[in-house]
């Protein structure tokens, strides 16, 4: 097992006192480069980790620096501007994120998905970086390919509190392999959590005996039935020994389970809860014989930005803004995200235009990757491709068979849409009331990811929303007027994320393996909002006639007349027109 160099720092031959002691918890996670209050261009300020940093500083004044730990679940690399910058533009000044968790004081981190996602360069550098400063980037379940037993990161970082011994573990999502090409992770082996974090805690408490044990892990809160790889906490949560606190992430879901010997936080996602957890235990003889744990959250207040802090840091804001707000082509109509929905449209007519004009394939699947943003039409600047895709996602082409791109529809629409019936109340789109798990609002809202809801161009078809699961999609043939045949080859653009197996739709709709998916890649471009840019700098401007070419992306609707209606008056519920 790798052991932090803090370890060794905080190595104590000498015991506690006997007393009461009081450890306080905060957690951050999914905070997807959050780091400034603001948006760079304008508008209400943002829930950031400036406004986090007042909440810590006063939870330390009250009780004590050395009574309160803060630690991160991971994926804090991706997401925002300023990321992106650092992560790619501005590559030899000190990685900002680096500086502010080091400003801030986080005691440890655990690598997300996304920070994977940013390439080897980019995350080996973070981890040096965080190093040097004391900090570990935690990743236990991450093994060095071909290296029996060597982690790849550290698995583990023993702090000193107020004289109690802390042992803090972390590890990432093991499901990494099925979302990114193996070109971001070469050299990595993922683990699931199970049995691997029990055994580490094992090993933890033999050798370190610690007063408290924290587990961090880049993994949603799931449902506990063992089925969720990526989402393994309430399985983690039925069977960890010896653990007082359980922190996860990944899913967005801001929630805290509290049972008697343990504690379950997440944050929900970008800086907008702070998880609190709080430990009292009793020493007698240099050990413990108490425990009481309690776990929250605590919303953050936007407003309530460290003043300090940001004008620490605004020589780094302003290179961002500059990049940011840098013109880079005109628009003559307007990008609504939330259209995709309902059927063909601008924004989605884009990302098609651009997937197949960049690779030459023949067919094009994609997502509305921005819930419900508006790009006006005019003058475009750089922060607006960040609107338009927001993922560092690369752009693959792959070889299917017509009969695997229509079992790829079918799967992708059946998450997206529901026959109406008396049952589930007449809708068309496959919504529900209540709280939105990702959101923690109560409102109408996609039962599924609407991030997976693939639609396809290149072709013409039809989706029947009167016809069962499996039924809907009726291909009458290429956009080009070609026919289109069940039984032969085509090469299809799609995002790096879906070749790579994420959303299922590539193995539950198409039926093709996980393992048989590099096979199926054929070449491999840019990341997509790269490709954005060039296609600006050599055109100048996105016109809607040169986006909405029907012999080019093709055309698909939902039948029959009726579909319209129905999806209108859904859309209705849940954006409020």
């Amino acid at each position: 097992m790798v052991i932090a160099a803090a370890a060794a720092a905080s190595a104590c031959t000498n015991g506690p006192k006997d007393g009461e002691y009081q450890l306080d918890l905060l957690t951050t996670n999914d905070v997807h480069g959050s780091w400034f209050d603001s948006t760079y261009v304008g508008g209400p300020v943002k829930t950031s980790l400036m406004a986090v940093n007042s909440y810590v500083t006063q939870f330390r004044d009250s009780l004590g620096k050395d009574n309160v730990l803060l630690i991160d679940a991971g994926d804090c690399l991706q997401g925002d501007n300023a990321a992106y910058y650092y992560n790619y533009v501005d590559t030899l000044s000190p990685h900002l994120f680096t500086g502010l968790v080091s400003y801030m004081g986080y005691e440890a981190i655990a690598v997300g998905n996304h920070d994977i996602e940013t390439g080897h360069p980019v995350y080996d550098r973070i981890a040096r970086e965080l190093d040097a400063k004391g900090i570990p980037f935690l990743g236990g379940n991450a093994f060095k390919a071909g290296e029996e037993g060597r982690r790849y990161f550290p698995v583990t970082t023993i702090l000193k509190k107020n004289g109690l011994k802390v042992a803090v573990l972390g590890y990432t999502n093991p499901n990494i392999r099925a979302w990114l090409d193996e070109g971001l992770w070469s050299g990595i082996e993922f683990k699931s959590l199970i049995p691997v974090v029990q055994e580490d805690v094992d090993e933890v408490i033999a050798k370190e005996h610690p007063h408290a044990v924290i587990v961090a892990v880049h993994s949603g809160t799931g449902d506990g039935d063992g089925t969720m790889y990526e989402s393994q906490g309430r399985d983690l949560l039925k069977s960890l020994r010896g653990v007082d606190f359980l922190i996860c992430s990944h899913d967005h879901r801001a929630l805290t389970i509290q049972q008697d010997s343990i504690c379950l936080i997440n944050a929900g996602s970008h800086a907008k809860n702070i998880g609190h957890g709080r430990l009292n235990v009793r020493i007698e003889g240099g050990k413990v014989v108490s425990r009481e744990l309690s776990a929250e959250l605590i919303k953050v207040d936007a407003r309530r930005a460290d003043t300090v802090m940001r004008e620490h840091f605004r020589p780094q804001f302003e290179k961002v803004k500059a990049f940011t707000v840098k013109e880079v082509g005109t628009l003559d109509t307007d990008l609504v995200t939330r259209d995709s929905y309902k059927g063909m449209c601008p924004y989605m007519n884009l990302i098609h235009t651009l997937s197949l004009s960049s690779t030459g394939a023949r067919i094009s699947f994609a997502a509305p990757l921005t819930f419900n943003r508006t790009v006006k039409s005019g003058k475009l600047i750089y922060n607006d491709l960040f609107t338009i895709y927001p993922y560092e996602n690369q752009l693959f082409t792959v070889k299917m068979t017509g009969q695997e791109i229509k079992d790829y529809l079918e799967y992708s629409y059946d998450m997206w849409i529901q026959t109406p019936s008396r049952e589930n109340g007449g809708h068309a789109l496959k919504i529900r009331a209540g709280e939105d798990q990702r959101t923690g609002q109560q409102t109408w809202h996609f039962i599924g990811r609407s991030y997976n809801f693939d639609s396809a161009a290149g072709l013409d078809y039809t989706v029947d929303i009167t016809r069962p699961a499996g039924s809907r999609v009726s291909i009458s043939g290429m956009a080009d007027g070609g026919a289109f045949c069940a039984d032969s080859t085509y090469t299809v653009a799609m995002t790096s994320y879906r070749a790579s197996g994420g959303g299922g739709l590539m193995s539950e709709g198409a039926g093709i393996s996980p393992d048989e998916s590099d096979s199926r890649i054929i070449a491999r471009y840019p990341e997509m909002r790269v490709l954005l840019y060039e296609y600006l700098q050599k055109n100048g401007s996105i016109t809607e006639s040169s986006i909405s070419n029907p012999a080019v992306i093709g055309h698909w609707e939902f039948v029959p007349e009726s579909a319209a209606e129905a999806v209108r008056k859904d859309m209705s519920l849940m954006f409020g027109f």
